[in-house]
């Protein structure tokens, strides 16, 4: 397969994207494996002429990156496209949870609709447990929990959802809820998002749900962040629980 003149790669912003921002193991593997260690990139974009340079530290940016998040104002729920034009130089587009480009008065770094009273409320306080099982995949259809009924990022106008790995990729998926169960679902997105993660039954996610309530919601998988830790310790609490009351019976 023949690569790319400008190799790029997309990240959504998740709660903490401040600190630093991964890069996928993917593009990180063909692209930037093996470049010096020590040689920071070089980030450019159309909102003014000036480069910002961001220490990389292993698959992360850090030091710098801070800097320009907010000199470019972005937000949870952004979406940044990274291409490298060469010589770890590389040209950032920040794109808004519509999946526009977003226009910058120039030379002044603002963004345009920028006004408090015309911004987005993102919800990005809900995290979901999910387990692949083999009904779930053969039945192309996975159950979020009832409690999700109370996230402001879902509703049942809601068609679609984006499911997003810790990469950065996504998956399209139908998004519906049940009557008769109380709750959401997705589907006709959710088998081939196992699949291509490699999945195995009892392999368990830790969702966080991004959106506004408005625009196509984000179900991204967790990064290690406490909220996530907490979770999964509660699920294996309620399962060696089960199994010591099993047991005395």
């Amino acid at each position: 397969m023949e690569t790319p003149r400008e190799p790029h790669f997309f990240k959504p912003l998740l709660p903490g994207f401040h600190s630093g921002v991964a890069i996928p193991l993917d593009f990180y593997s063909k692209h930037i494996q093996g470049a010096e260690i020590n040689k920071p990139w070089k980030l450019r974009s159309d909102a003014s002429d000036q480069i910002w340079e961001v220490i990389r530290e292993g698959r992360t940016l850090t030091k710098g990156w801070k800097e320009f998040t907010e000199a470019h104002d972005l937000r949870i729920g952004d979406i940044v496209i990274f291409k490298h034009e060469g010589d770890m130089v590389f040209h950032v587009t920040p794109f808004g949870p519509s999946c526009c480009d977003i226009q910058y008065t120039h030379p002044h770094i603002v963004k345009e609709e920028a006004d408090a009273d015309d911004a987005p409320t993102f919800s990005y306080d809900y995290c979901f447990l999910a387990e692949v099982t083999a009904t779930n995949q053969k039945d192309d259809k996975m159950f979020l929990p009832v409690e999700a009924m109370r996230c402001g990022a879902l509703n049942q106008q809601c068609k679609e959802v984006k499911l997003v790995n810790k990469e950065g990729k996504s998956w399209t998926a139908r998004f519906g809820f049940s009557e008769s169960d109380g709750a959401y679902y997705i589907s006709r997105g959710w088998r081939k998002f196992c699949r291509d993660n490699r999945c195995t039954n009892g392999d368990l996610f830790v969702f966080n749900v991004v959106g506004d309530g408005t625009t196509t919601p984000l179900l991204c998988v967790c990064p290690e962040r406490k909220e996530c830790t907490e979770l999964l310790i509660k699920h294996f609490s309620r399962i060696d629980g089960s199994i010591a009351s099993t047991s005395r019976n």
